[in-house]
């Protein structure tokens, strides 16, 4: 069987469409399937959209969180509820095309070496040039650190069974899905998509999210933030040797000047300084939210379908 984990967070529009135009591909296809959505908190309808659907069809699992948690939260709470052989992940917009888990699942199943068939962008849509900028330095500075290429990658992929219960196992509460999959090393096959317009609604991800969800994913899988504190330390100290050199010949030769230079170092070199202590102080506190061991999410409810027992 395949699960297929959607995230949703206000996409009351999208909930039946999405529901109907999976169900014909993967009935069109003959695959045996469940839809596993998780509803992330939502302020509008998106939830009884979910509870209903759950009531009506055999095949459909909705989770509700108590509050929003975030898509990293969303997604692992679907792959520990999920049942199948194979989990995809999509999201709620179908921007995701559902015709594209037909080419990963075959590929999954004629191929008992593929324990992973990632879904890559070979084209972004229609994207704000800005959004684009920050995207592409926020995946090379990953690449550059962990040394994963994930420069046109998403979270729209096939994962095996036995994967699904390797990142399950997993026990840090800040997480990176799109970095971790990679992470755990399993035989991987690529399969490339368009990225589709969204069937309805707007984009829920704010520039002001995308940055903190990049912070996040950054400080939560790599350790680079911190060396290139180090390595702006030993660059200062560099400029602070030949600086000194420069003083002690000038004072050599009589001259006293540089009162201004003087101040402006050390303007510059506290910016630094406090930036440094930002940096280490962030990690600090991603420590002090590990250690404290709250649950990734909290359940309010939960929803199988009329024939199994509702939770």
């Amino acid at each position: 069987m395949l699960s297929i984990i959607i995230p949703s967070y206000n996409e009351e529009k999208n909930i039946d469409n999405t529901a109907n135009v999976v169900s014909d591909v993967m009935e069109e296809n003959k695959i045996d399937y469940e839809m596993v959505f998780v509803n992330d908190g939502s302020k509008d309808k998106t939830w009884e959209l979910i509870s209903r659907l759950a009531d009506e069809r055999d095949n459909i699992v909705g989770i509700n969180f108590s509050r929003n948690f975030g898509k990293e939260s969303a997604i692992f709470a679907g792959l520990k509820e999920a049942k199948g052989d194979a989990c995809v992940l999509m999201d709620c917009d179908l921007q995701h095309p559902p015709q594209v888990i037909v080419e990963m699942y075959n590929i999954w199943k004629n191929n008992d070496s593929i324990d992973i068939v990632e879904g890559r962008k070979s084209s972004r849509g229609k994207e704000n040039p800005v959004y684009k900028c920050f995207s592409l330095l926020f995946y090379k500075l990953i690449k550059s650190a962990s040394g994963l290429d994930m420069k046109a990658s998403s979270d729209f992929k096939l994962l095996d069974r036995k994967v699904v219960d390797s990142l399950n196992e997993m026990p840090e509460r800040l997480t990176f899905f799109r970095a971790m999959s990679s992470w755990v090393g399993f035989n991987t096959e690529t399969v490339y998509f368009d990225v589709a317009e969204r069937f309805e609604g707007e984009s829920k991800w704010s520039f002001k999210s995308l940055v903190k969800y990049a912070v996040n994913s950054i400080s939560s899988f790599t350790s680079a933030p911190l060396h290139i504190v180090t390595v702006i330390g030993f660059i200062m100290l560099l400029c602070s040797i030949i600086l000194g050199i420069q003083t002690l010949w000038r004072f050599a030769h009589g001259s006293s000047e540089g009162f201004t230079t003087v101040i402006l170092l050390i303007l510059f070199t506290s910016s630094l300084i406090m930036i440094s202590l930002g940096i280490i102080g962030y990690y600090i506190s991603k420590i002090y939210e590990e250690i404290k061991c709250r649950p990734r999410y909290i359940i309010s409810d939960k929803k199988k379908s009329n024939n199994l027992k509702n939770i």
